[in-house]
């Protein structure tokens, strides 16, 4: 049955080139920061140049005023959340690394994004558990988890309360260099994903979307 299934168009680097070369649109701002990051030795943390744009489109399409991230890095992701805002959406940003936040403040405010950006540098299960005991339960509109891996089944949970009925939550790395298909791999990170990924795919909570795209990015839509 398997061998039956129209599967991904298996993607060559010069398929990939072909990919951005005609499906993102990417202001100078934004590359700027990518070429920052890309000198970084945890460069390959940062999100596919792909998915910022679809990231974007979807908050455009759900008309989300109210965004958050779990896991910010360097500020790729947020500069395309924030950037398809409008003038009075927010976006709560979390991030553990003073450093690579301050990469993120410096292209946001260079993009003239940072005025619809709180970044909160701080352990992002204590910034989710101060907006939850803050009365935000329920009403953010999206929210993307790109973190610690081991983590990742708390951020769920907290970034389902967090965001309202129709809301969407985003997660990345769902397919982790394919290693949550092969049982022989087992170290945490990995069991973290495989066990997130099982979860999903039976919590009657959300309408799930797998998509096998960069890295594996899952859509849950609550209910």
């Amino acid at each position: 049955m398997l061998a039956s299934y129209v599967r991904p168009t298996p993607m060559t680097d010069r398929l990939y080139k072909y990919v951005l070369s005609v499906g993102v649109r990417e202001p100078a701002a934004f590359e700027a920061l990518r070429a920052d990051t890309a000198r970084l030795p945890e460069c390959e943390w940062q999100i596919a140049p792909e998915q910022g744009p679809f990231l974007a489109l979807l908050v455009q399409l759900m008309g989300a005023k109210k965004c958050l991230e779990v896991g910010t890095f360097t500020g790729y992701s947020a500069m395309w959340v924030a950037g398809a805002l409008p003038a009075d959406g927010a976006l709560t940003c979390c991030e553990l690394s003073g450093v690579y936040a301050g990469v993120a403040r410096k292209h946001l405010t260079a993009a003239g994004l940072m005025s619809k950006v709180d970044l909160r540098v701080a352990p992002a299960a204590d910034t989710l558990a101060e907006l939850l005991a803050g009365g935000h339960a329920a009403t953010f509109d999206y929210a993307f988890i790109d973190a610690d891996k081991g983590r990742y089944d708390l951020y769920y949970e907290r970034c389902l309360e967090l965001v309202r009925p129709g809301g969407l939550v985003a997660i990345d790395n769902t397919l982790w260099d394919g290693k949550p298909a092969d049982p022989s791999v087992t170290d945490p990170d990995t069991l973290a994903i495989r066990a997130l990924n099982a979860k999903v795919h039976g919590d009657d909570r959300v309408a799930l979307s797998f998509l096998p795209f960069a890295d594996g990015l899952t859509l849950a839509r609550k209910r």
